[in-house]
């Protein structure tokens, strides 16, 4: 499940909040072990995705690089290629 986590920071155009808030999601889906959690749960379950993907964000905005942003599609284009090669 943690493998659909994708690298979210230095990407031009920067990381969405929708984007932050997936991954923290899967976060969080790993961590309990459960990816619905029950009516008693919900509020704990989504609790927590709303500090993470906070904490994420803040994370993300308070990191610097001196690298030049990566392009979201030529990073694609080179994850497919791979995916082509190991699922062929």
């Amino acid at each position: 499940m943690c493998r659909n986590i994708k690298t979210l920071f230095n990407f031009d155009p920067p990381a969405t909040n929708d984007e932050v808030r997936d991954a923290a999601l899967q976060f969080v889906r790993k961590l309990s072990g459960t990816t619905r959690p029950s009516k008693q749960n919900q509020h704990a379950f989504d609790h927590a995705v709303d500090a993470i993907a906070a904490s994420a964000r803040e994370l993300l905005d308070s990191l610097e690089t001196h690298q030049h942003p990566r392009n979201r599609e030529e990073v694609a284009a080179k994850l497919r290629a791979k995916a082509a090669i190991r699922f062929a």
